[in-house]
């Protein structure tokens, strides 16, 4: 299931210490899990801190934080690197295989998965075939292989505690009922930059205009994927995994102040709702504290000052990448991890300006419909159509 009790979680009260481990640091997700440590740093301890080839920073966080490793996953880029900055006492890794090893050491009590995209993929799996507690944030992960990892957590007995403020949202409004007895989950999207644009203004959007986020602030995939609302499509699917829902009990709408984070509407039609301002530094500490509740960080909700909530129903013409996540939650197998990597692939070239933005879904789509479905892949199947998905959306984006 999507969260048990482990050995270091005792009657609710938080063990003395917590040794973390930040996959992806530097960041957005791994930046603001350092703030919560940084506010709360009496219950948790930096153990290993992770980046790929933004190395000047990770050497930075380490001086300040003084991890017992810190790793470079990029090879050559760690071989490179002058680390003669790292205090006493912090040892160099490189390689993913490296970062797998460390995060299954019996010193990391919980993983933060925040690497983007499918590369996140194998630090995350690492975690949950090691037992550990994981604070997900890296969706990819279950939009990938949400089938094989829920699995492999529940053979393992890992503990996964969802990181997406959407997700941390409806795993705390769950709590206020029987499981049995949720009838919708309910995903709030901020709608993105373009939520009152028509679908003639989308063909002429620009990578900035695409990039300036009325209300959250991402690295630049996230955001591209926030405007497509394709991350929407993969909350969806995750969503799925994660808490065992049917994938018709999963909707969508739009909420642009991003207050109400998500919410669960029970069968006797009971609507709970978690709130809070666009911080991702509470779901974080959620994660990295639970089950218990501290003082944070995080910015406070102040209900004395004027606030007005809007929701309207999410524009599916305007915003198709929602009826793909709902096709992948209902299909499974190989689906999702097709559709990942060639929204992966669409996107970085509409960054590169090789691609329109009203093309990165439409390619999507073609990738997703001339795949050879499989409906039980294995873990390596999985990455080799990841692979291939990439390499046709170079080939549908020439014709």
């Amino acid at each position: 299931m999507y969260a048990t009790a482990r050995r270091h979680v005792l009657s609710g009260i938080m063990a003395d210490i917590r040794n973390v481990a930040i996959l992806g640091s530097t960041g957005s997700i791994g930046c603001s899990t350092l703030d919560v440590v940084r506010a709360i740093g009496d219950k948790l301890s930096i153990a290993v801190l992770s980046a790929h080839r933004r190395l000047a920073e990770l050497c930075a966080q380490a001086v300040e934080h003084r991890p017992r490793w810190v790793v470079a996953t990029d090879r050559h880029a760690g071989s490179q690197f002058d680390w003669s900055r790292l205090p006493s006492g912090t040892s160099v890794r490189t390689g993913y295989d490296e970062l797998c090893e460390l995060v299954g050491s019996a010193d990391i009590d919980i993983v933060v998965a925040a690497i983007v995209g499918s590369a996140g993929l194998t630090g995350t799996w690492a975690a949950v075939a090691a037992g550990k507690t994981v604070a997900l944030a890296n969706k990819e992960a279950l939009v990938v292989a949400g089938p094989l990892v829920m699995d492999l957590a529940k053979r393992r007995g890992a503990t996964i505690l969802p990181v997406d403020s959407e997700h941390c949202a409806v795993f705390q409004c769950l709590q206020a009922g029987r499981r049995e007895d949720a009838a919708r989950v309910i995903l709030t999207a901020s709608g993105g930059p373009f939520r009152d644009w028509t679908t003639e203004q989308l063909r002429d959007v620009t990578v900035e205009q695409a990039l300036a986020h009325p209300t959250w602030s991402m690295g630049p995939k996230i955001t591209v994927d926030s405007a497509t609302m394709m991350n929407k499509a993969f909350e969806i699917v995750e969503a799925r995994w994660l808490f065992d829902l049917d994938p018709a009990q999963i909707e969508v709408v739009v909420h642009p102040q991003s207050i109400v984070h998500s919410l669960v509407e029970f069968v006797d039609g009971s609507v709970i709702a978690q709130l809070g301002p666009p911080d991702m530094r509470l779901p974080i500490q959620f994660a990295l504290t639970y089950p218990d509740r501290r003082p944070g960080p995080a910015a406070k909700l102040d209900l004395t000052e004027a606030l007005q909530l809007e929701f309207v129903p999410a524009d599916r013409e305007r915003f198709p990448a929602l009826a793909l996540g709902h096709e992948v939650a209902r299909a499974g197998g190989t689906t999702g991890a097709v559709l990942n990597a060639a929204n992966e692939a669409a996107v970085a070239m509409f960054l590169d300006r090789r691609l329109r933005f009203t093309e990165i879904v439409p390619a999507c789509r073609a990738i997703l419909d001339n795949h050879d479905f499989d409906p039980n892949p294995t873990l390596d199947g999985l990455l080799r159509l990841d692979a291939w998905a990439r390499q046709e959306v170079s080939r549908w984006a020439c014709t």
